[in-house]
């Protein structure tokens, strides 16, 4: 008898335990409504008009017309799309060669407990404080020819026109762009080396490996996916570099600054064409798809190479 009534409390034990657990599931669902709510409305319902757009021929102002497959025929056929297209990418690949290593060197610097290493992070993370229009403004009246630093300090190197040659303006950009954005993506790198557990230095100090050693041997392959993870966004945000182009080149000299996003800009709001800048709108939104999943493919799902996931 005991036994009987011992076995149905634990019955209703369970019972009461896994009904608990439903009503928290509930609830945690029902705390992705609001998340869920805004992605639908300012994610997936603009998106969903611009491909919808990307059919249609309209000037942004009068009666939305039918184009069909006239818009994405036109585009594709446009030299200036595939030029547009090579300068996002070579601007992509330039932008992470320098970004990376210098914003990992500064995010495993800043990331010790010195007091002096504390002080030189809150300079580096100056640029995050700013816009892109702003700190664009700010580049183009500090290197210009006449009236820039070059005068200001008389140094005659600076006298060039850096926006009027093609070669320095799109240099200009990628360096403008690596100034503002570094300090971003050392602030994850600093996270990442920070949860590196310390027994693995004092094991490998004690096996007589220096300071270079470790890094190599034990820092980068602990911040396997935290490099994932900074690639990820600096190769997906480089497509959407437009307001600083935008202030600091406009897109020239000529069209050696006029990448994707930029192009679907004057397109769309300097020659009122909403049907082929929503185009090129949907081809960067593929692009960036495409390149996030490489990028995390690349990354394999082997967890064992890491005992952190970084951030």
């Amino acid at each position: 008898m005991s036994n009987a009534v011992s076995t149905a409390r634990r019955t209703t034990a369970v019972r009461g335990e896994s009904e608990q657990a439903g009503k928290r599931k509930a609830a945690l669902a029902w705390l992705t409504v609001p998340a869920l709510f805004f992605f639908l409305v300012f994610a997936v319902v603009p998106l969903a008009g611009v491909f919808i757009l990307s059919f249609a021929s309209w000037d942004g102002i009068g009666a939305i017309g039918v184009a069909g497959m006239d818009n994405w025929f036109s585009v594709l056929a446009d030299p200036g799309l595939y030029n547009a297209l090579g300068l996002t990418f070579l601007i992509m690949i330039a932008s992470w060669l320098v970004q990376t290593p210098i914003s990992l060197l500064l995010g495993v610097f800043t990331a010790g407990s010195q007091r002096y290493r504390a002080a030189l992070a809150v300079l580096y993370f100056l640029p995050l404080l700013l816009s892109s229009a702003a700190v664009a403004i700010a580049f183009k009246a500090l290197l210009d020819p006449n009236f820039g630093l070059a005068t200001g300090l008389g140094l005659p190197f600076l006298a060039q026109d850096w926006l009027g040659v093609p070669h320095l303006a799109l240099g200009l950009v990628i360096f403008v762009i690596a100034w503002q954005f570094v300090p971003f993506h050392t602030l994850i790198y600093q996270g990442g080396v920070r949860q590196i557990p310390r027994s693995l230095y004092e094991a490998a100090e004690i096996d007589g490996a220096g300071t270079i050693k470790q890094f190599f041997h034990i820092t980068l392959p602990q911040l396997k996916y935290t490099i994932i993870t900074s690639s990820t966004l600096m190769v997906v945000g480089s497509l959407t570099y437009f307001d600083l182009i935008f202030v600091l080149t406009g897109g020239g000299p000529g069209n050696s600054t006029r990448i994707l996003a930029l192009d679907m800009y004057l397109r769309g709001f300097r020659a009122n064409l909403m049907g082929p800048a929503s185009v090129i709108a949907v081809i960067l939104v593929l692009i960036g798809l495409a390149l996030a999943l490489l990028l995390q493919r690349l990354g394999g799902k082997d967890k064992q190479g890491s005992q952190l996931e970084g951030l």
